[in-house]
């Protein structure tokens, strides 16, 4: 006479939900915590309160997709809403200020930026070379492969003392 496998359907509602939260943990989509929440709650739970096996896998595949389709938007809006979007490489280069170190001839010359990275720079079509001298300060306009288009830095606003 074989033993009755069905009554150890829980150790397989833990080992699935177990192994989905370990594929979650290298996806990081909430994908696989959702399966893992449906296994615990619809197949884990029906089997404690003592329900047939094909109740237990129905339980687990509605309440899965459930958390899927309105838990799991839900979570992935939030989570990437508070993500600010980060420039990066040479997007972070736009609008960057920086001192010119070569002045310019003929509308090149060579920056420092803020980064400390210097640069091959140069100016707008039309732009005179007179007033970039070195240690003037600049800004990135664009960027150009291995040049970038500077042009004269505004100086902040002068504040005015508020009187009353």
């Amino acid at each position: 006479m074989l033993p009755d496998l069905t009554q150890y359907m829980w150790i397989l509602w833990l080992a699935l939900a177990f192994v989905f939260v370990i594929v979650e943990l290298v996806t990081l989509e909430f994908t696989f915590l959702m399966l893992a929440a449906g296994s615990l709650i619809g197949g884990l739970g029906v089997n404690l309160l003592g329900g047939p096996w094909w109740l237990q896998i129905a339980m687990a595949a509605i309440l899965s997709a459930l958390l899927l389709f309105t838990i799991r938007p839900l979570l992935l809006r939030a989570l990437r809403s508070r993500d600010p979007a980060v420039a990066t490489n040479v997007d972070a280069l736009y609008g960057m200020g920086g001192r010119v170190i070569a002045p310019f001839v003929d509308g090149a010359g060579s920056v420092r930026l803020e980064n400390g990275e210097s640069w091959t720079a140069r100016l707008p079509d039309g732009v005179p070379d007179a007033g970039f001298d070195v240690g003037v300060r600049v800004t990135v306009a664009a960027v150009h492969g291995a040049t970038v288009e500077v042009q004269a830095a505004t100086p902040p606003a002068e504040r005015t003392p508020d009187h009353g």
